[in-house]
């Protein structure tokens, strides 16, 4: 059996703190990847990650409402209203180095995204759409979810990159729903994406021996129909089930 992580926000549901992982998160790794999804608690003082990474097979960085607090990439402040989650921080920015050190595949969505570009010393747009010559990637709230996450915008794909190779193809169509995005690219990262005006959008580790994948879109929404995005999430089942055969022998 493959057991994959996917850390969770520490969100105010009414009066009590909780622990919550957006459902489509968990069935595409179910649906896609064909692994176990463990969630993992965000919680302050954190966890031993070191001794919970022994025990998985794939971490998986869900998108989330909240952001990155600006304080871990930036001396910039957090502009009113956004929302921003301490503890996920604290557990993701730790997680994602330890990961790699200990070659346990990554995949990462929006947020996570984002959070593997920071972690990696990398820095950010709080407001992509205000940074002249770029595009508005966020959401219209007010339309029905299948018209938030329909396709939005081209991407180029790097030619000799893992996605170009999975989509068969060097441009791809694909959602868009974020505010944030990169800014400078983190060490050790080769941009695997870019959308029209430029930003990247899809990453990975510049390693021969250790999976990390990361995308600014959602390929989790509906992945059992969208081929591409099927793809991503096997290819990510793929490297959990070796990691598996490796920590079992």
């Amino acid at each position: 059996m493959i057991f994959v992580g996917i850390p969770a926000d520490s969100r105010m549901i009414g009066p009590h703190p909780f622990q919550a992982v957006g459902e489509k998160y968990i069935r595409a790794i179910l649906d896609g990847s064909g692994a176990q999804p463990l969630l993992i608690p965000s919680v302050a003082p954190g966890l031993d990650l070191d001794a919970l990474l022994d025990q998985l097979d794939g971490l998986f960085l869900p998108g989330s409402p909240s952001n990155i607090e600006p304080h871990h990439y930036s001396d910039e402040p957090s502009y009113e209203g956004n929302l921003h989650d301490p503890s996920r921080d604290l557990t993701t920015l730790n997680l994602i180095p330890k990961a790699i050190a200990k070659r346990v595949p990554v995949l990462a969505v929006c947020r996570g995204f984002q959070e593997v570009n920071v972690a990696m010393g990398g820095t950010l747009h709080q407001k992509v759409h205000e940074v002249p010559g770029m595009m508005n990637h966020k959401e219209d709230l007010s339309q029905p979810l299948d018209v938030q996450y329909a396709p939005a915008h081209a991407l180029d794909l790097a030619p000799d990159g893992w996605l170009a190779r999975w989509a068969g193809a060097t441009r791809v169509t694909v959602n868009s729903l974020h505010g944030q995005g990169v800014n400078k690219l983190g060490d050790n990262l080769i941009a695997e994406a870019m959308a029209p005006d430029g930003l990247i959008e899809a990453i990975r580790l510049d390693s021969e021996d250790t999976f990390l994948l990361a995308v600014q879109w959602h390929p989790e929404w509906k992945v059992t129909e969208n081929p591409f995005s099927l793809e991503i999430f096997k290819a990510f089942g793929a490297a959990c089930k070796a990691r598996a055969e490796r920590r079992h022998r």
